[in-house]
C-alpha cells in the first residue's frame, strides 16, 4: 500500500481530473515556533519581567475553585510556598470536595453540546489569542508566577511557561483547523464526509508541578477539540495554573468549558471515575499514581456511558551512554545540563552516566570542574542562577534519604555535593555519585532531584562484533530500565544498540526526540 502522503498525491494528479472525484484538504494556518528571549541587561523583555517580579514580592493571591462562572471557596484552605524562600506562601487556595467537583461534572456536561457545536475555526481562535496574550502582554506576567511558585530560572520558565505553552496552543489549533477540513475522497452522486466531534462526556486533566505549559496543554488540547474538562492543578503549580486558565477566559474561552478546581488528589481520582460521565483522563505525574487511575477506570468500565480514554506520561530513569571514541566537553556539557537544569526535576533528566573505563579520568575531572561552578540560589534575584531549591518539603526529604542512602551504601561513593539546606528554602546541592553496582537501587529508582550516578563499564577488546564501549552483561541492565533517544550525531551506534534491545528487553521506551536527554555520545 502506498504511503498517505504518496496515495494524495496521486489522487490530486491530473488522471483523475476529468472523472469527478473530488478530494478535499483544509488550508493551512501559518505558525512558526516562538522565539525564545534573552533576557540581557536592558532589554525590555528583562526590564518588564523584573517589574513582574517585584509586584509578587511578599504578596499572596488568594485563588478560588472555578465553576462555571461561580468563584467557589471551601473550608479546605491550602498554600503554596515558594521553593526557595518558603516563608512566602505565594497563593491560597481551597480543595474543591466531592460535593463541589460532582457540580462541577454537572455543569461541565451541559456545557458540551454547545461547545462540541461551536466551528473549530472559531475554537481555534480563542487559544490563537490566548497564544499571542502570552506572547506580548501576560509574557512577564507568566514567567515571574512560574519562577517564584515553581523554583524556575528565567530560562527554564522561558522555554515552559511562555515558549512551549505558546507553541502548543498555536500548532494545536494549526492542527485542529487541517484534521477537520481533511475530507476523504468523494465520488459523484455520493459524498463521503467526516465530522469530528468531541467526546461523550468529560475529560479529567491531571497535571504536574514542572511544566506551566503541560497544564495548560492537557486542560487545552481536549478543550480546542470539543471537549468539556475537569482541571486539577498541581498544589505546588498553583499560581502559574490559575494565570493560564485566567488568559484563557480572557482569550474568549465560555465560563464551563474548563472547571478549574484544585482538589486532594485521591478525592479528584475517586470521583471522577466513579462518574459515569467520564470519557477520558489526560495526565502527566507518577507512574503508580497513573496504574492506579488505570485500575479505578477498569473497575468502574461497566457504569461508564461509554469508553473513557486515558492518556499518561509518567516518569522515568534516563541515561547518558558514553562511546570510548566521545567528545568529553560534548559529554560533561550535556551530562550536567541535562542532570541538574531545574534540579533534576523533569521526567527526562539524566540521572544515570555509564562511562567506559578509559574515558573516566577525563570525564570525571571535566564533571567535578564543572560542577564547582553551578550557582544554586534564588532566580528572581540573581539571574546568573543555574537552578534553585527543590519543589517542596515532601521532594527534599525524599531527596535527602537516597543522599543518606548513597554514604551508607558500601558500592556507592559520593564524588561531589549533596549536602541539604532547608533553613530558608529546600535547597539540595547538584550531587555526583559513583556506583560500583548497576543493580544499585539508585541506578533503578527515580529520584527526580539534582542526583547523578555514575557507572564505569569495562572497554571491550578491539575489534569487537557487538557495540563497543559497554559487554552485553553491562548493557542489557543499562537499558531494561532506561529511556533511549537518537541523537544525529549517534545514530549508527544507537541503532545497532537498539536492535539488541529488541532481542534482548522488551522494557525499553523509545523516544525519538534529539533533545530529551537519555542518549548516547559517540
Amino acid at each position: 500500500m502506498l504511503p498517505p502522503a504518496l496515495l494524495r498525491r496521486s489522487l490530486l494528479s491530473y488522471a483523475w481530473r476529468g472523472s469527478g472525484l473530488r478530494w478535499k484538504h483544509a488550508s493551512s494556518l501559518k505558525v512558526a515556533n516562538e522565539p525564545i528571549l534573552a533576557f540581557t541587561q536592558g532589554s525590555p523583555e528583562r526590564d518588564a519581567l523584573q517589574k513582574a517580579l517585584n509586584d509578587l514580592k511578599d504578596q499572596t493571591e488568594a485563588i478560588p475553585c472555578v465553576v462555571g462562572d461561580e468563584e467557589v471557596w471551601t473550608s479546605d484552605v491550602r498554600y503554596q510556598l515558594s521553593p526557595f524562600n518558603h516563608g512566602h506562601k505565594v497563593a491560597k487556595f481551597c480543595y474543591a470536595d466531592k460535593a463541589l467537583l460532582n457540580k462541577a461534572i454537572e455543569a461541565a456536561v451541559l456545557a458540551r453540546k454547545e461547545w462540541d457545536l461551536k466551528p473549530v475555526a472559531d475554537r481555534a481562535q480563542i487559544f490563537l489569542k490566548a497564544a499571542d496574550m502570552l506572547s506580548g502582554p501576560r509574557r512577564a506576567e507568566i514567567l515571574a508566577k512560574t519562577m517564584v511558585g515553581q523554583g524556575k530560572t528565567v530560562i527554564q520558565a522561558e522555554i515552559d511557561a511562555a515558549a512551549e505553552l505558546i507553541d502548543f496552543f498555536r500548532f494545536n489549533a494549526k492542527f485542529a483547523v487541517e484534521l477537520e477540513g481533511e475530507q476523504p475522497i468523494s465520488v459523484p452522486p455520493s459524498t463521503n464526509h467526516v465530522v469530528y466531534r468531541g467526546l461523550e462526556g468529560f475529560v479529567a486533566a491531571i497535571s504536574p508541578f514542572n511544566f506551566t505549559a503541560i497544564g495548560g496543554n492537557l486542560a487545552g488540547a481536549p478543550a480546542l477539540m470539543g471537549n468539556v474538562v475537569l482541571w486539577k492543578p498541581s498544589d505546588t503549580a498553583m499560581l502559574a495554573s490559575y494565570a493560564v486558565y485566567r488568559i484563557l477566559r480572557e482569550a474568549g474561552l465560555p465560563p464551563n468549558v474548563i472547571q478549574f478546581v484544585p482538589a486532594d488528589g485521591p478525592t479528584f481520582g475517586d470521583t471522577v471515575t466513579s462518574s459515569e460521565h467520564l470519557c477520558g483522563i489526560n495526565f502527566t505525574g507518577s507512574v503508580p499514581t497513573f496504574k492506579h487511575l488505570w485500575k479505578q477506570v477498569a473497575q468502574n468500565l461497566d457504569r461508564f456511558r461509554t469508553f473513557p480514554r486515558l492518556a499518561g506520561e509518567c516518569g522515568g530513569k534516563n541515561f547518558h551512554f558514553v562511546h570510548s571514541s566521545a567528545d568529553v566537553d560534548s559529554v560533561v556539557s550535556g551530562t550536567l545540563r541535562s542532570a541538574f537544569e531545574y534540579g533534576g526535576q523533569k521526567c527526562s533528566a539524566c540521572s544515570r552516566l555509564y562511562v567506559p573505563q578509559s574515558l573516566w579520568p577525563q570525564i570525571k575531572g571535566r564533571l567535578l570542574e564543572e560542577h564547582s561552578r553551578i550557582k544554586v540560589g534564588n532566580p528572581a534575584e540573581d539571574f546568573g542562577t543555574f537552578f534553585s531549591a527543590v519543589i517542596d518539603a515532601k521532594a527534599f526529604a525524599r531527596i535527602k534519604k537516597w543522599l543518606e542512602h548513597a554514604r551508607s551504601s558500601p558500592s556507592l561513593s559520593i564524588l561531589a555535593g549533596g549536602q541539604c539546606n532547608e533553613s530558608v528554602g529546600y535547597f539540595v546541592e547538584p550531587c555526583i555519585i559513583e556506583s560500583k553496582d548497576p543493580q544499585e537501587p539508585i541506578m533503578k529508582e527515580e529520584i527526580f532531584g539534582p542526583v547523578l550516578t555514575v557507572h564505569l563499564c569495562t572497554d571491550p577488546p578491539a575489534p569487537q562484533p557487538a557495540p563497543p564501549g559497554l559487554s552485553t552483561a553491562e548493557l542489557d541492565p543499562a537499558l531494561a530500565t532506561g529511556y533511549l533517544s537518537l541523537e544525529s550525531g549517534a545514530q549508527s551506534l544507537a541503532l545497532v544498540i537498539l536492535e539488541r534491545m529488541s532481542q534482548s528487553t522488551q522494557k525499553s521506551h523509545l523516544l525519538g526526540n534529539t533533545l530529551v536527554p537519555g542518549r548516547f555520545f559517540p
